[in-house]
């Protein structure tokens, strides 16, 4: 698994996601077209495995957590940052989403959850905050953020 080969998989996910709200719709929307268990999910679920493996992702650490930034906004990207989260059994940074969040959570062990959900996907809104937390084992969630958007609290 390669960088261009997994921004491959990405890109009609973020088309697909376009300009549309982030809001309940988009989470219906997203987790109808794109199940947890189905083909596409389990494409991007097996490609961040071998990524990880291939040392490429996920390749920092801070706190427990491991993570990276896999693809600047870009044009490709429909102006959408990807960063994907190796977490077990911890409550992350608290940050601010400007712009909001969309979380693909693809867990590790059968019954972890990213903010108390389980496999699938989950968005979080313009101006919304959170301190990321995975409970009840160890999970990866991808996350793409319009224009990378991000602001950590101290």
């Amino acid at each position: 698994m390669t960088p261009e080969q997994f921004s491959t998989l990405i890109t009609p996910i973020t088309a697909h996601i376009g300009r549309k709200p982030l809001d309940a719709d988009l989470i219906a929307n997203l987790n109808a077209t794109y199940p947890a268990g189905g083909r596409v999910f389990t494409e991007v679920f097996d490609a961040c495995r071998k990524a990880i493996e291939a040392g490429w992702m996920c390749n920092r650490e801070a706190a427990g957590i491991k993570y990276g930034r896999v693809m600047k906004p870009a044009p490709e990207t429909h102006g959408f940052s990807v960063d994907v989260v190796d977490m077990q059994d911890l409550k992350g940074p608290h940050h601010r989403h400007p712009k909001g969040e969309i979380d693909m959570i693809m867990p590790l062990t059968p019954n972890a959850k990213f903010d108390g959900h389980g496999a699938g996907w989950f968005v979080y809104g313009p101006d919304t905050a959170h301190h990321p937390t995975v409970s009840d084992g160890r999970a990866l969630v991808l996350y793409l953020l319009p224009e990378g958007a991000i602001e950590f609290t101290k």
